[in-house]
């Protein structure tokens, strides 16, 4: 399985990035144009045949060398020009302070918890109140809990994470 999501994210994951405009398919170091292409179908199939040759030949779960340094230089570039971008880690710290706030409301405020309300009141400790919040956070979508923070905490809308509905 580890194979098969790293696989999966790369390709998809660059292949986001190029239609977000953060990278250009000539971007990708030669190595990978090279052995796997610059549009994702080809880039699943170069890998994944790889894969299948591979298992095929030794019985063994993996890729061969030539593929699976092209996978890695992928990887990498992936992490340089995309994951790791100054403007993915403040959309990260924004996200990440944005969930803190709401995890910290609920916590104080468990009653307004659903699964928490249905059973007739608060967390028995604030310990377990803390972990009803995060888990409801948790559950929660991008765009609920964006309006989640604006409505309950005024969270300003300009603080936001990008590409949400403002």
């Amino acid at each position: 399985m580890s194979w098969a999501d790293r696989i999966a994210y790369v390709c998809h994951d660059f292949e986001d990035a190029v239609s977000a405009g953060i990278v250009d398919p000539d971007d990708l170091p030669s190595l990978v144009r090279d052995r796997c292409g610059v549009r994702r179908g080809r880039q699943l199939g170069a890998f994944i045949n790889a894969m299948i040759r591979t298992i095929r030949s030794t019985g063994v779960i993996g890729m061969d060398a030539r593929h699976a340094e092209a996978l890695a230089a992928f990887r990498s570039f992936n992490y340089e020009a995309i994951y790791l971008r100054g403007a993915s880690r403040q959309q990260a710290s924004a996200v990440v302070g944005m969930l803190r706030a709401l995890v910290e409301y609920y916590a104080a405020h468990p009653q307004l918890i659903p699964d928490v309300a249905e059973r007739g009141g608060d967390a028995e400790s604030p310990s377990r109140a803390l972990d009803e919040a995060v888990a409801y956070v948790a559950g929660m979508t991008d765009r609920f809990a964006c309006r989640s923070a604006v409505t309950l905490l005024e969270w300003p809308i300009d603080r936001l994470p990008n590409g949400i509905d403002r």
